[in-house]
């Protein structure tokens, strides 16, 4: 398969108000694409959408919010009919959600699988036609350093990220034959807001919870931009997946050399100053 051109058609980006959304909106417009950019913040799209605008490259914004079942496939009608060239899809909006599986509402974690996979696969069953369309596409998803591994206290993060993972690789088998690149991303420590802006789990005990936030955003280090220039030079070679960072390429390694083994250090970090409660 040919480097993908990223001179040639339409890049729609989800969630691109921020973090390695916005940062690969900035790396696509020094590239050549045409942006069709998609958030629910409509503050930080317009800033994203006029600083790309300023660089010389055109861009079309969409607010939406992609929890809302029926406004992504609203917005993918729109998608569909005004964007007809849409050669490159990158899903890469994501929501957390901190506290173990009995201390979420079942709302709570449907929430999760809403916003991280439903919508990753409605939007790309909505596009596909339209990839299948352009010669040379490529679809990018965005799972996880937690579409590796699954530590306790991110039960429906990890559940969303894992699927978004299988989601992916049983697609690159499948459109391989259309000539569609498909590229699965697994971020290890980025320096962006999904941390601070995650929701709590309505029986998270909040002390502890914040905690627990503070010593994981010491792991955000990684710059955005860094991440999304790995993205994209991984989607210009048709590269199958993306790790970026040895956050996420050593726990991949424990996970492959120990595949049940390195649950025991995991539940152990995971569950260090918790109090036990009596069942």
């Amino acid at each position: 398969m040919r480097r993908f051109d990223f001179t040639d058609g339409t890049a729609v980006v989800t969630g691109a108000a921020g973090g390695i959304g916005a940062a690969l909106a900035h790396g696509l417009a020094r590239r050549g694409a045409a942006l069709v950019l998609l958030d629910r913040d409509a503050d930080g799209l317009d800033a994203v959408a006029d600083a790309v605008r300023a660089a010389g490259r055109p861009v079309d914004t969409y607010v939406v919010d992609l929890a809302d079942a029926a406004a992504t496939e609203a917005v993918a009608g729109q998608l569909r009919d005004r964007h007809p060239a849409i050669r490159l899809l990158v899903n890469n909006a994501g929501v957390a959600l901190g506290g173990r599986f009995d201390e979420v509402t079942f709302a709570e974690f449907t929430w999760v699988m809403e916003v991280n996979f439903r919508a990753v696969a409605q939007l790309t069953h909505a596009l596909l036609p339209a990839l299948r369309a352009a010669p040379g596409a490529h679809l990018v998803t965005v799972s996880s350093l937690f579409g590796l591994i699954a530590p306790p206290g991110q039960v429906a993060y990890a559940a969303s990220k894992f699927a978004v993972r299988g989601f992916t690789e049983a697609l690159r088998h499948e459109l391989a034959a259309d000539g569609i690149g498909v590229t699965c991303v697994h971020p290890g420590g980025i320096r962006t807001r999904i941390a601070t802006d995650a929701r709590v789990g309505s029986g998270v005990d909040r002390a502890e919870y914040e905690a627990g936030r503070q010593r994981f955003e010491r792991l955000l280090t990684i710059d955005p931009r860094t991440a999304a220039e790995a993205v994209l030079r991984g989607v210009a070679r048709r590269r199958g997946r993306v790790l970026i960072g040895w956050s996420a390429r050593l726990p991949d390694l424990m996970a492959r050399v120990a595949p049940g083994g390195h649950g025991r250090l995991l539940s152990a970090v995971g569950n260090r100053g918790r109090v036990r409660r009596p069942h």
